[in-house]
């Protein structure tokens, strides 16, 4: 016989498993390798459902007029999102528009969390990025499950 507190456990566990997570990963399009790779340990996890709100290599923003509307552009996606995903290798640092995702998903009335994944064997990372992530995780299917989950 299963106590209430040992069915609440696995009815959450399981509502997490079933739930479907909006999320927008930040990335640079000259370094598209690791987005790709991100996108693909994503997908190979059966029991993570998600809708991909970032911004493809494709999108016909990339020839936005101005500054002004690739952020409104960015703005639009994230609004749906429940985890703002950066890569925070330490390119991150030196990019214009990685430091101008994180003002705006700070910017909503409730700013977007923020996860920070440091890539696989990477000595260096972006500080800028750690310092304004709520959650880091590790370059691994399991650890970046779980901090969407968790930040979600």
């Amino acid at each position: 016989m299963f106590g209430v507190g040992t069915i609440l456990s696995l009815l959450l566990i399981n509502f997490n498993i079933m739930r479907h997570y909006n999320i927008f990963i930040s990335h640079s399009w000259a370094y598209g390798d690791a987005y790709e790779k991100l996108i693909k340990m994503l997908d190979a996890d059966p029991r993570f459902n998600y809708k991909n709100y970032s911004i493809p290599k494709d999108d016909p923003i990339h020839n936005a007029p101005n500054a002004i509307a690739l952020s409104k552009a960015i703005q639009d996606q994230m609004r749906f999102c429940d985890v703002i995903i950066i890569l925070a290798g330490v390119y991150s640092t030196y990019s214009t528009w990685i430091n101008k995702e994180i003002e705006i998903a700070q910017s909503f009335t409730n700013s977007k969390p923020i996860l920070a994944i440091e890539p696989w064997a990477s000595e260096k990372t972006s500080s800028v990025v750690k310092n304004n992530a709520d959650k880091i995780v590790k370059w691994n299917t399991v650890s970046i499950v779980g901090g969407i989950r968790e930040l979600a």
